[in-house]
This record gives C-alpha cells, sequence and structure tokens, in this order.
C-alpha cells in the first residue's frame, strides 16, 4: 500500500473575479491533480501568471478553492491544526523591524504552541544553521535582504517541519546561502520530510528536486522526474532544462483564458 501523500490536489480549480464590474473571472487553475510525497523534494515550476502562488496560497489555508479537493498532512486544507506542522519560506518577509534575531524566533515558536524549554534550545542552533549566529542580538532593522532571507529560514524551521515549502528561497541569497537551502532540503528529504520548493533557479532545480511540475496557465503541462523533462525524444540524449521549459512555455495552449466558472465552494 503506498504512504500517505504529504499533500494531495484533486481537479484544484481556482477562478479570480475580473473585470469593472467583477462579471468576468480568470481562470487561475484548472483541473490541477498532483501528491507531494512523504521524503521527496518537489520542484513546482512555470512562468509568470502560472498559477503557482495560487496553489501555495490554497496549501497553506490562506485562499478558497472553486472547486477541488487538497489535503494537508492527510487531513482537508480546511483543517488549519496541521498548519503547525508546515514551514514558509516567503520571497519577502515582513518581519516585525524593532525584534532580534533571537526574538523573532522565539516569537514565531510560542505562536507555533511550542514548549517555552524546546524554543530556547532550538533557537541558538537555527541561527547557527543559518549563519546569523554573530548578530542573534542585533534588531532585523539592520539586516541586509540576504540576511533576512536567512532569518526567513530558521523562522520556517523553527517547528521542525513535516512540510517546507520553500518560495524562491534564494532570492537575494550568496553563494554559500544557496548551498545552504540546498543542504537543509536534503537533509529533511533523509530525515523523511517533504519539501515544496518554487523557483525560477533552474540550477537549484536540477540539483535538489526528486520530482517536478510545470504550471502553464493553470494547467500542470508536466509531471514527472526532472530525467524525465530533459529527455530529448526527438534525437536522443537529454537537453539543457531551460530549453524543455521552453518549449512547454511556448506551446499556444498557454494563454491565460476567462471562462465561466462554477459557484465558489467552502474549503475540503
Amino acid at each position: 500500500m503506498p504512504a500517505s501523500a504529504v499533500a494531495q490536489f484533486d481537479q484544484l480549480v481556482k477562478d479570480y473575479p475580473t473585470g469593472i464590474l467583477c462579471r468576468q473571472k480568470l481562470r487561475a487553475l484548472d483541473g490541477v491533480s498532483f501528491r507531494l510525497e512523504p521524503g521527496e523534494v518537489f520542484g513546482l515550476l512555470g512562468p509568470n501568471r502560472a498559477g503557482k502562488t495560487t496553489l501555495v496560497k490554497i496549501l497553506l489555508s490562506l485562499c478558497r478553492p472553486t472547486a477541488g479537493t487538497v489535503t494537508r498532512l492527510g487531513k482537508p486544507v480546511a483543517d488549519r491544526s496541521t498548519l503547525a506542522r508546515v514551514g514558509y519560506v516567503h520571497e519577502n518577509h515582513a518581519f516585525p523591524r524593532y525584534l532580534t534575531a533571537t526574538g523573532l524566533l522565539q516569537y514565531y515558536g510560542a505562536l507555533s504552541l511550542l514548549p517555552e524549554p524546546v524554543v530556547l534550545a532550538r533557537v541558538p542552533k537555527l541561527l547557527e544553521a543559518v549563519g546569523l549566529a554573530d548578530r542573534a542580538r542585533e534588531p532585523i532593522a539592520r539586516f541586509s535582504k540576504g540576511m533576512l532571507q536567512r532569518l526567513g529560514v530558521a523562522q520556517a524551521m523553527i517547528n521542525d517541519p513535516d512540510l517546507l515549502v520553500l518560495d524562491e528561497p534564494s532570492e537575494g541569497l550568496d553563494l554559500a546561502g544557496r548551498k545552504m537551502v540546498r543542504d537543509l532540503a536534503a537533509d529533511l528529504r533523509g530525515k523523511g520530510r517533504t519539501v515544496l520548493l518554487v523557483s525560477h533557479v533552474l540550477a537549484e532545480v536540477e540539483q535538489v528536486c526528486d520530482r517536478v511540475g510545470v504550471l502553464v496557465a493553470g494547467q500542470l503541462a508536466f509531471l514527472g522526474k526532472l530525467s524525465e523533462l530533459v529527455r530529448d525524444r526527438t534525437h536522443g540524449g537529454t537537453r539543457p532544462l531551460e530549453q524543455a521549459l521552453r518549449e512547454l512555455y511556448d506551446k499556444p495552449s498557454a494563454r491565460p483564458a476567462r471562462r465561466p466558472i462554477p459557484h465558489e465552494v467552502p474549503l475540503s
């Protein structure tokens, strides 16, 4: 019997109202179905406006699907109790700038309902892991973009998540910081955890992802191993990942479409 999916999307549809009177609908996701398996790093790729951010928002209970079902860690995505087992790294952080790095991690540890002794023991280790141990007592207001991104990784790991969502995690990071993110993903995979990586950095995807899904105009244009995506079926051998993606992106179907939609349904 296959292991339970860490997250599962079944015929996921999401529409947004648009137009002057909001009488038209823009379909951001159109019948997307796939699973995130335990112990894998899954890469979510696609051009701008492909629906990647919308899918992540639905996974994190930040917006509702129009149709379809989504489960997270074995429960409907509407069950927010499972969010305590999820970590999320956003590309643009809005941390309280008056807090120190230590204070911020303690704050998020409390929000995650972790016991205080656990938080106090975990914070120094996380700051050391992301290279901020020497800035632990410094106000976040003095941090550069790269330092904020490192702190965001530490914040996402404070609850030791079973599912880590990385949304453009390398934004603003130097080479050492990018290696830190790759090592983190590999370490979590080794522990049987799951990582969802949303990235435009193709070298990063090639180095860490077990499988990839490519969204184009809200539809899943490819789902499978990276080796299958780069396989050149016409001439044999392999082709660069960028070339394979361009071929998917440039298909005539890769255009957002406005169409009638069903009524929005509750989270399921």
